[in-house]
């Protein structure tokens, strides 16, 4: 049985191995993310986004994607308003924001990623418009998206019924 198995096994590692290298497996390039965000009197971005982004053009339906960026790496271009932001988010407790796609899908010119943020403690389901500019062995995606900060419990005085979400993340094959 031992004999039998151990093929078997090689062959599934082997066999799903190919199926990742096919769909694409990319690596955003550090430092080189921008996540902007602005509502109201807010604005600033986000650095260090990291990402597992499984992604082919041809094959969309079959894309993975996950997101994950530290609250503490919030910028808004003033100490102050960084803090007040930081406890808004609540840092400490919910340290950090996750993307989890659940489905992509070609749309128009662009595709259409749908799945769960997660922020302070809060998931919601939220779609991701965005674009693919493949050049071989890299890329950048472009897309955007909005939030009601409300709904995930953000709700300081001053708080944005909407805030504008804009991604830039140039990638690697890896």
């Amino acid at each position: 049985m031992k004999k039998i198995m151990y093929p078997v096994i090689a062959l599934l590692i082997i066999s799903t191995s190919a199926f990742a290298l096919l769909l694409g497996n990319w690596k955003v390039k550090s430092g080189e993310s921008i996540v902007k965000f602005s509502g109201g009197k807010i604005h600033g971005a986000f650095e260090g986004l990291k990402a597992d982004i499984n992604f082919d053009k041809a094959h969309p339906e079959q894309a993975k994607i996950s997101a994950s960026i530290e609250v503490e790496n919030i910028a808004t271009g003033f100490f102050l308003k960084n803090s007040h932001a930081k406890d808004a988010l609540g840092a400490e407790k919910y340290p950090t924001i996750r993307f989890v796609s659940s489905s992509v899908k070609k749309a128009g010119n662009g595709y259409e990623a749908e799945g769960n943020l997660t922020m302070k403690g809060v998931t919601k389901p939220v779609t991701i418009r965005f674009t693919f500019d493949d050049k071989g062995n890299e890329g950048v995606f472009k897309g955007g998206f909005k939030v009601n900060p409300k709904e995930y419990g953000i709700d300081r005085s001053g708080t944005p019924d909407q805030v504008n979400i804009e991604l830039v993340v140039p990638v690697s094959k890896s």
